[in-house]
């Protein structure tokens, strides 16, 4: 595991985490929020071996036995509680994990940390039984919400819990990273981050994909030809864009950055400002034959499409209309 300095941007939590150590005014109970990626579990890996490292510093020394246990993810007072059903933390999760175990003290530390991942999956009884705990809780005690919605917990706990809400990361901080650490090229590595807005998780997950360089590859091609294509061309990149169900959003995503390059390039000509910078001759090509209407009639195709497969509208159909509408347009 590693320590606060390793982490990339976050500076105002990390700030907040180490002034509590700091002043011994560690909290019962935090909701740490922010999207999938986004570095969650990672902050609350380092708070929680940081409070328990025998060298009490604001950093942990990584080289004592509770760090060690720490990284090996066996700190015994270190406890992340698990659930079995994928969509839900049942009461009973809470009542044997942590309601019934806290008050044991803690066996060779400080305090006793509970990580609840995927908080939003409480269910209501679950949380009322949280809430119990989180009112009266024992003074060793420390409690962590990580949650991609702080919206579905109860008023009654967000008001009982520190909040402490991720903020996207600097573009030039992922992009950096990934060139650096990951050696990605730069082209690759400025899509990924645009993608991935401020989200180092998703970059880095996006970065390492061949999947993700699949998929756009192919979506170049369709933007680049879909003019020329016949409508049994269409068929075919159809069922091609079908292996990408579950990525979908993704995809038209890179669909969306590309014709938004295209307005941009159209009314500027600075392609300073392109993510798909590597792309200008294409781009350049696309401009001539599309007027600001069409570009913007495909862009509301693009809203829409999305929305209805978020509705659960039938694939095939709703993919039909949006590559209809790119091709007319």
């Amino acid at each position: 595991m590693a320590g606060f300095s390793d982490v990339l941007g976050h500076e105002q939590t990390i700030l907040h985490m180490k002034h509590a150590i700091q002043m011994d005014k560690v909290s019962h109970a935090y909701i740490i929020n922010g999207e999938k990626g986004s570095g969650k579990k990672l902050l609350a890996g380092i708070f929680a071996q940081t409070l328990q490292c025998k060298e009490k510093g604001t950093e942990p020394c990584m080289e004592c036995q509770s760090c060690r246990q720490a990284v090996n993810l066996n700190q015994p007072d270190i406890i992340r509680v698990t659930h079995k059903n994928s969509n839900t933390i049942s009461v009973e999760d809470i009542r044997t994990q942590l309601n019934g175990d806290i008050m044991i003290k803690p066996y060779s530390s400080p305090y006793k940390i509970y990580i609840i991942d995927e908080a939003e999956k409480l269910s209501a009884q679950a949380q009322n039984a949280l809430l119990k705990t989180i009112e009266e809780p024992p003074v060793y005690a420390v409690i962590m919400l990580l949650t991609t919605n702080k919206g579905m917990l109860l008023p009654t706990i967000k008001s009982r819990c520190v909040t402490l809400d991720l903020k996207p990361v600097a573009s030039q901080t992922v992009k950096k990273y990934l060139m650096e650490n990951l050696e990605i090229p730069e082209y690759h590595a400025d899509i990924c981050t645009a993608f991935a807005q401020g989200n180092v998780g998703k970059a880095k997950r996006l970065a390492l994909s061949g999947d993700f360089s699949e998929m756009l590859e192919h979506a170049l091609h369709l933007v680049k030809y879909i003019h020329e294509m016949e409508v049994t061309d269409l068929i075919t990149d159809l069922k091609r864009i079908h292996t990408y169900k579950m990525e979908i959003n993704d995809y038209l995503d890179l669909l969306m950055v590309w014709y938004r390059d295209v307005l941009m390039f159209k009314a500027t000509r600075d392609a300073d400002s392109l993510i798909f910078s590597g792309e200008l001759n294409s781009i350049r090509e696309k401009v001539k034959k599309s007027s600001y209407e069409g570009l913007e009639c495909v862009l509301k195709a693009l809203d829409k499409a999305k929305v209805r497969l978020n509705a659960n509208v039938n694939f095939d159909m709703a993919l039909e209309l949006l590559l209809l509408t790119m091709k007319e347009n």
